[in-house]
């Protein structure tokens, strides 16, 4: 009951039965907050308040006064991911829902039409979207797979050449499998697996690989190069379902398995041992892209003195409050990371050191106005930052050893500041 309490979703639904029957199986079920609306003007005012408040939207398509798909179109235009539930259903209407990228699709009519909208949710909710990345230089053969792809509610992302993909993914977007032609124009399949790997090592999405070609040393070639699993044309649209449905799920596994082991025990962000081994490849990334890279490390000030005075739980706390802080303001875009003790590490991605600078800057400012209370008393801390750009490639220690030393600049000018190579051609100019 209390997997998903810290989600709220909005329930669209104008039948009270079904409202009824839905709300309760997801809040007893799931342990969601569930916020009804029966009309399409009640959606247009709840999400007035703002659509980030609700992680999904499970909504009925006609409503008496939006009866053709209105509240599904603002839903999505608010950008809230939809699951549909209606009974409103054909070949026409299942096209139609399908080409708004919704993330499911129930009848209701259906038996366990309920059951099965539940488990829906849950598992939109653990799981979040599904991205596929296809690459066909085929524009009627690459419309076909992603067709087959999104009947099973993944969002689809198409690429005509290797390069192509190979720049979708080094921008840094998340994509859970790849389904590619095994002769592209630019190279083959296997090459492309092997350069994929190359770039993104461990955290490299699974390849399935497509050919109507019959040599049979095709397969192997690339299989050996890294592909998941090699499937040849034509085929069973439910052969092509499973082994898709089977290499997402292996990889999903596979990426909690690697969250748990890169996570911090105490604040729950990154590790040491994952900046180490993730930095590298995103430094690569900026710099084949012509993109700035710049390292910080952030240190909490006088948290020796912190500790001895109030003692390690509550140093804890200012750790957890510190690594919160951090991760709302740094986001996902950029790498942030517990490096040890009160030390934290961030790598900014396409930032050039001034526009780092005044991020850092910014970090600075809100840890020094935000307040912690522990044992009823209300503490105030402060960071220092220690700034290095990223120019060319070298040992990634090198960057980081940078950073430190302007970190120690920092520390011996008095504290709750940024140093970096701007802050002493500044000192110079003046």
């Amino acid at each position: 009951m209390q997997k998903h309490r810290d989600k709220r979703l909005l329930l669209i639904e104008d039948s009270r039965m079904f409202a009824t029957a839905l709300k309760y199986g997801l809040e007893t079920t799931l342990g969601a907050r569930v916020t009804h609306c029966g009309t399409f003007q009640a959606v247009k005012t709840e999400l007035a308040a703002g659509p980030d408040e609700f992680s999904l939207a499970v909504l009925d398509l006609n409503l008496p006064d939006g009866p053709n798909c209105e509240a599904l179109d603002f839903v999505l235009s608010s950008r809230l991911p939809a699951i549909v539930f209606t009974a409103a259903f054909n070949d026409g209407t299942r096209e139609k829902i399908l080409g708004k990228d919704v993330l499911d699709c129930i009848v209701k009519n259906e038996p366990e039409s309920i059951k099965r909208l539940i488990s829906a949710v849950d598992r939109v909710l653990t799981e979040g979207r599904t991205t596929v990345l296809v690459v066909n230089p085929n524009r009627t053969s690459r419309y076909d797979i992603a067709g087959l792809l999104r009947r099973q509610r993944y969002s689809i992302v198409e690429a005509t050449t290797a390069g192509e993909a190979l720049q979708f993914l080094d921008a840094g977007e998340a994509v859970d499998l790849i389904v590619t032609e095994t002769e592209l124009d630019d190279m083959t399949g296997a090459v492309l697996v092997a350069e994929i790997r190359n770039r993104q090592g461990e955290d490299a999405a699974p390849v399935i690989g497509l050919s109507d070609d019959g040599d049979a040393r095709l397969a192997a070639r690339f299989l050996e190069a890294g592909g998941v699993d090699f499937i040849r044309k034509p085929f069973l649209e439910a052969e092509f379902d499973a082994r898709v449905a089977q290499a997402i799920a292996m990889h999903k596994r596979l990426q909690a398995l690697r969250r748990m082991a890169a996570s911090d025990y105490l604040t729950n962000i990154y590790n040491r041992r994952h900046f180490f081994l993730t930095g590298p490849r995103l430094v690569e990334q900026c710099l084949r892209r012509g993109a700035g890279a710049s390292i910080a490390v952030v240190d909490i000030d006088h948290f020796k003195r912190l500790n001895d005075t109030y003692g390690h739980e509550i140093g804890d706390i200012v750790l957890k409050h510190v690594a919160r802080r951090l991760k709302s303001l740094v986001g996902e875009e950029h790498l942030l990371a517990r490096l040890g003790g009160e030390e934290f590490g961030i790598l900014f991605n396409a930032l050039d050191v001034r526009r780092a600078y005044d991020f850092c800057e910014r970090l600075r400012l809100e840890m020094e106005r935000s307040k912690i209370v522990a044992d009823d008393e209300e503490l105030t801390i402060t960071i220092s930052i220690g700034l290095a750009t990223i120019e060319a490639q070298e040992a990634f220690d090198n960057y980081l050893h940078a950073a430190d030393q302007f970190l120690y600049m920092a520390k011996h000018a008095g504290r709750n500041r940024v140093v970096s190579e701007l802050t002493l051609l500044d000192a110079l100019a003046s």
